[in-house]
C-alpha cells in the first residue's frame, strides 16, 4: 500500500515535472490535507487589456506590456494613424484601433491609453481577455497632475501652485471645459469612463465600483508597485522576468511640491470620487493577496523581484539610476517632457554585446518610442508614427 502511494505521488512530481507548467495561486498552507493536494497548473494568459491611467506608473507598466508582447510575437491594438493613444479623451471606439476593420477580435494586447468602453473593447479583444488596470492614491496623484499638466491645463495654468488651487479650486476650475480640465478633477473616474464631475451620491459610487468589480479581473496599486507586480506575475501566470521594470516617466524630485496638510485634506473631497475609488480597490487588493499569495511569499517574492531588477541596472545602466533630461546621452531614449515636471531617463553602459543592448534598451525606452516602433513592425507599410527624436534603429531589423 505503502508502495502504491508513494508511486502515485512519484508519478505526479515526474508528470508536473515533464510539462514545466507553472505554478499559480499556491501558498504554503499548515493544514496536512492540503499539502497532499498537489498545486493546480497554470498555462500564461496572453489576451490581456490594461486600462492605461494617468500618473499612476502606467507608463512602466506599458513597458511591461509591451516587452511580452514581443517575447511571444503578440498582436498589440495600437493607436491608428499618427496617434500615440486610442482617442482619448473620447470614449473608445473599436476604430481608434489600426487594423481593426480586417483584424477583428485578433489582439492579444491592448495597453496605450483610452477612456474605457467595455462594450467597444471587446469587440477589439477575444472573449478570454483578461482586464487589469492600476490606481494611485488621489493625494500625491493631484500633485503630479498639477505639474505634469500645468501648461496645458486652465484651471492649473492660472492658479499660483497646487495650494492655491486647491484653496478654492471652483476659483480655476470650469466643469463647461472638461476636455481640457479633466486632469485637475477625478481623473482615474473618467479614465474608467465615467463622470468626473459626477454627484457623490452613494448609490450612484457604489454602482459605479460594482460595474468595475464586474469589468476587470484585478486593479493594482501604484503606491505598492513591486507586491502589484508579484500579484499581476502570479495572477497571469508569468515569469519573474516578465514584470521586472525600470521606472519610467518619473520625474526630478526638485519638482515635486509639498501640499499642507489642508490641501490633502481637500483632495479627499474635491477628488472624492477618486478616493473612494482608490479606498475600495486598495482594500480589495490587499484581500487578494492575503487569499492567495500570503503576506509572508509576497515578501520573498518582492525581495526577489528587486534582486533581480538590481541585476539588470548593474548591467544596463551606467549610472545606476535614472538622470535628469539634459544629462540623457542618447536623445532617442529621450522621454516626453511635459509642464513643469523634469521626466528623467536613463544612460545605457557602452560596452553591451548586441543582444544585451537590444533587452536594455527596450527595459528603457519611453512610452512614444516604443509605440512607434511597435506600430512599424505591426504596419511596415503605415506611415511610422512621428515622435520628433532621432530614431534609435535607423531599421527594424537592427
Amino acid at each position: 500500500k505503502c508502495l502504491i502511494i508513494f508511486s502515485f505521488f512519484l508519478g505526479l512530481t515526474c508528470l508536473s515535472a515533464f510539462f514545466h507548467m507553472k505554478n499559480k495561486n499556491y501558498r504554503i498552507s499548515k493544514s496536512h490535507k492540503e499539502l497532499l493536494i498537489p498545486p493546480m497548473p497554470c498555462h500564461a494568459k496572453t489576451n490581456v487589456m490594461f486600462l492605461k491611467t494617468h500618473k499612476t506608473a502606467s507608463s512602466t507598466v506599458l513597458n511591461i506590456m509591451f516587452r511580452f508582447a514581443e517575447r511571444y510575437n503578440l498582436t498589440v491594438a495600437l493607436p491608428a494613424d499618427e496617434l500615440f493613444h486610442l482617442g482619448y479623451p473620447k470614449t473608445f471606439v473599436a476604430n481608434f484601433v489600426e487594423g481593426f476593420e480586417t483584424t477583428g477580435q485578433n489582439y492579444n494586447i491592448m495597453c496605450n491609453h483610452l477612456r474605457f468602453n467595455p462594450l467597444e473593447v471587446k469587440k477589439v479583444m477575444a472573449a478570454n481577455t483578461f482586464y487589469f488596470s492600476i490606481l494611485r492614491n488621489p493625494i500625491p496623484l493631484l500633485e503630479s497632475s498639477y505639474i505634469y499638466y500645468k501648461d496645458y491645463v486652465p484651471a492649473f495654468k492660472s492658479s499660483k501652485n497646487v495650494n492655491a488651487f486647491l484653496a478654492s479650486p471652483m476659483k480655476y476650475y470650469h466643469p463647461a471645459d472638461y476636455r481640457t480640465n479633466i486632469y485637475a478633477r477625478n481623473i482615474m473616474w473618467f479614465d474608467f469612463g465615467y463622470d468626473n464631475n459626477a454627484q457623490d451620491d452613494t448609490n450612484y459610487t457604489q454602482a459605479v465600483l460594482e460595474d468595475i468589480d464586474d469589468n476587470f479581473h484585478l486593479i493594482l496599486i501604484a503606491d505598492y508597485f513591486d507586491e502589484s507586480m508579484i500579484l499581476l506575475k502570479h495572477t497571469l501566470c508569468w515569469d519573474l522576468d516578465d514584470v521586472i521594470y525600470f521606472k519610467l516617466n518619473s520625474r526630478s524630485q526638485d519638482t515635486v511640491q509639498t501640499l499642507t496638510p489642508e490641501s490633502e485634506e481637500q483632495i479627499k473631497a474635491w477628488c472624492s470620487l477618486d478616493w473612494k475609488l482608490y479606498l475600495h480597490f486598495n482594500q480589495s487588493f490587499w484581500r487578494r493577496i492575503e487569499e492567495t499569495i500570503g503576506l509572508e511569499v509576497l515578501q520573498k517574492e518582492v525581495d526577489h523581484l528587486r534582486t533581480r531588477q538590481k541585476e539588470f541596472m548593474e548591467t544596463c545602466l551606467s549610472e545606476q539610476e535614472a538622470v535628469r533630461k539634459d544629462h540623457i546621452r542618447n536623445k532617442a531614449l529621450l522621454p516626453y517632457q511635459s509642464g513643469a515636471a523634469n521626466i528623467l531617463g536613463y544612460n545605457l553602459k557602452e560596452d553591451l554585446d548586441n543582444r544585451t543592448l537590444r533587452t536594455c534598451q527596450k527595459m528603457v525606452m519611453p512610452e512614444l518610442q516604443y509605440t512607434s516602433y511597435l506600430y512599424a513592425v505591426q504596419h511596415p507599410h503605415k506611415k511610422r508614427k512621428n515622435v520628433g527624436l532621432p530614431l534609435l534603429w535607423t531599421s527594424l531589423q537592427e
